[in-house]
């Protein structure tokens, strides 16, 4: 009877070890991605083709591929590609056994741009290559000419009137959505990389300061994000104040993210034909559609000439059959853009997921020039979409031709937000190290009013959000579209304050005294320690009634120190404002902002920070060699 079971048990163990791949561990590919120079390579995809598996090197060049023992053909080599848009691609040839560890490292050297994009809209050609463009910049819609012989610029910007000072004794409130969008701070870093100044409208302050993450607390009670303030002196002007705002949105475990009926909408026209736009599209929704699960469902709709559809909505987890869709876009024709918004709305209404997540991706440099591309229908039927639950993410790529104002206000009104996707590393934030706050709404029409003390503040700035203003009465209107507020994403504001009795050079608009209202009363109680309210307004992303939380200011103690947030934040304000040459600027210099940066550094788990200050000295490297000699 023993050996009977020895004998079974032992005829198991062969069958158990017969079988290919079973309990086996998965191979590991690994390695370092480096500049010829030596230094590290951030951002660069290392790729299986045959496997469609990939992983992006972080900021210290380092990749790590997992392949499953299952899915390995043993004795078969493979083809390991390393790529990023600017610089050359380079293979190598491996084998994989199940079990194994190899480290396979890359040099990179950067490539030139190809210089044959071209394209034909109009009357003028469009040449969106960042190696045509030479130092030429410009905003606004009318096309300026560039360098002899260079093509044309069309890229466009709404102009933005700064705000100004305001006297909290004449106007106390201060009214305006919030904005989680962070395009303006890639795009003005691909203006330096390419070695020239933004313009002056490409530079939104408010997206460049919440392209950072800050430590404030998550919320613990019954709303889903908590506001924090702090007060300290404003860089640029000690004599005033510098407060700000933050607004932390509730983060959610992986576990509790609810599913995603997702519609990539890929604009494959002649335009994106160009390494730094549809390889760039599809290099970054390859890294999403790896996030995703059995209860994701992913469909592809493309637009050129006319708009169809190249993936059925589909599982999460048939990623081969995702990627190989992703796989096979090309670029060529004109550009239908309303067509396929339409088209991409209609798939996400056929497979809409109840309680889930319904969104559309689109990706795209913004030129609708083909077709019904009227901006007020494509406003019109975004908000009747987001009327019924479909919200729109909206991804730009690529230079010469970028619609950013028209991409802007598309994610504005479509309940969603817009990023600018400059190289793959941004991707990768946008779509997986922040996919919660770029996919997942929990607060709509987020709307802040904040109230000033008369008794405390002389006059008050709001930094940035010029595009976002609202009238005062606004505030309490639940018909107002605002701004939304994703899983995990803080919401940064600025105030430069005036206090009362400061001895202060700013200049404020004046009317004559008024006959029947007092401006000077002292408030009375408990109030007047304070030196600001400030008034959240938002809903619940299914919701049509607003909730309402308060946060009161205190006046802060003298000399007070403030956190490495609070110094990163100004000196990235400083820096859009020294961009923007504000008048507003005050001291503010490009060695300031340097100085504030370095030591606001903090922990910078991420880089970011790092990399904002390499950004700043390469903008002021661009700024002496294009001094005159005795100025520099």
């Amino acid at each position: 009877m023993a050996t009977r079971f020895v004998s079974t048990l032992f005829a198991l163990l062969l069958l158990l070890a017969s079988q290919p791949g079973r309990a086996q561990a998965p191979a590991v590919v690994t390695g370092r991605v480096t500049h010829p120079q030596g230094q590290p390579e951030a951002g660069v995809l290392v790729r299986i083709q045959a496997y469609n598996l990939g992983a992006v090197t972080t900021t210290d060049g380092t990749y790590r591929l997992v392949v499953p023992a299952e899915r390995i053909r043993t004795g078969t080599a493979v083809q390991l590609t390393a790529s990023r848009v600017g610089l050359g691609a380079v293979t190598r040839s491996i084998t994989l056994q199940p079990g194994a560890t190899i480290v396979q490292n890359f040099t990179l050297a950067p490539q030139a741009l190809s210089l044959d994009g071209i394209v034909v809209s109009g009357t003028a050609p469009q040449v969106s290559n960042r190696e045509q463009l030479g130092d030429a910049t410009w905003s606004g819609s009318t096309p300026a000419p560039g360098p002899p012989g260079r093509g044309y610029n069309t890229e466009e910007y709404n102009h933005i009137e700064e705000n100004v000072f305001h006297t909290a004794a004449r106007t106390p409130l201060s009214t305006f959505a919030v904005d989680v969008d962070r395009a303006s701070y890639s795009n003005v870093r691909r203006f330096i990389r390419d070695g020239g100044a933004p313009p002056r409208d490409a530079v939104r302050i408010e997206e460049m300061v919440n392209y950072f993450s800050y430590a404030y607390p998550d919320p613990t009670g019954e709303h889903p994000f908590a506001v924090v303030t702090e007060v300290g002196a404003a860089p640029w002007n000690p004599r005033h104040q510098l407060v700000r705002i933050g607004l932390q949105g509730r983060r959610l475990p992986r576990a509790g993210v609810p599913p995603s009926n997702l519609v990539f909408l890929v604009d494959v026209s002649g335009s994106m034909d160009e390494p730094d736009k549809l390889p760039l599209v599809q290099q970054s929704l390859r890294l999403l559609v790896n996030e995703l699960s059995a209860r994701d469902r992913v469909a592809i709709v493309v637009y050129a000439g006319a708009a169809g559809l190249v993936l059925e909505s589909t599982p999460g987890d048939r990623k081969d059959e995702i990627l190989d869709a992703i796989e096979r876009l090309q670029a060529g024709g004109s550009t239908a853009g309303a067509q396929g918004i339409r088209l991409a709305y209609e798939v996400a209404r056929r497979n809409h997921i109840a309680g889930g997540n319904n969104r559309v991706i689109l990706a795209s440099d913004g030129d609708f020039n083909v077709g019904v591309s009227s901006q007020g229908e494509l406003v019109q039927l975004i908000e009747e979409k987001r009327g019924q639950g479909t919200f729109l993410t909206v991804l730009g790529f690529g230079t010469g031709n970028l619609a950013d104002t028209r991409m802007e206000q598309m994610a504005d009104h479509g309940n969603g937000n817009y990023a600018y996707v400059d190289d793959l590393m941004e991707g990768r934030k946008v779509l997986v190290t922040e996919m919660g706050g770029t996919l997942f709404t929990i607060a709509k029409d987020v709307k802040l009013q904040v109230e000033f003390n008369p008794a405390r503040v002389y006059a008050y700035r709001l930094i940035g959000y010029e595009n976002r203003l609202l009238a005062d009465e606004d505030f309490n209107d639940d018909r107002k579209d605002a701004g939304e507020i994703g899983a995990g994403h803080s919401v940064t504001a600025l105030y430069e304050v005036v206090p009362v009795g400061a001895d202060s050079e700013v200049r404020v608009g004046t009317v004559d005294s008024l006959r029947y209202q007092r401006t000077d009363a002292e408030p009375v109680g408990a109030f007047g320690s304070e030196m600001m309210n400030v008034k959240v307004r938002y809903k619940a992303p299914d919701g049509d009634h607003s909730r309402l939380l308060s946060h009161a200011v205190q006046v802060p103690a003298r000399n007070g120190a403030t956190s490495d947030d609070f110094r990163f934040a100004a000196a990235v304000a400083a820096f859009g404002m020294v961009l923007r040459e504000s008048e507003h600027r005050g001291r503010a210099t490009v060695q300031q902002v340097l100085t504030l940066a370095r030591g606001a550094r903090g922990g910078d788990a991420e880089g970011y920070r790092a990399e904002f200050i390499r950004m700043v000295e390469g903008y002021a490297h661009i700024r002496t060699a294009a001094a005159p000699t005795g100025d520099r």
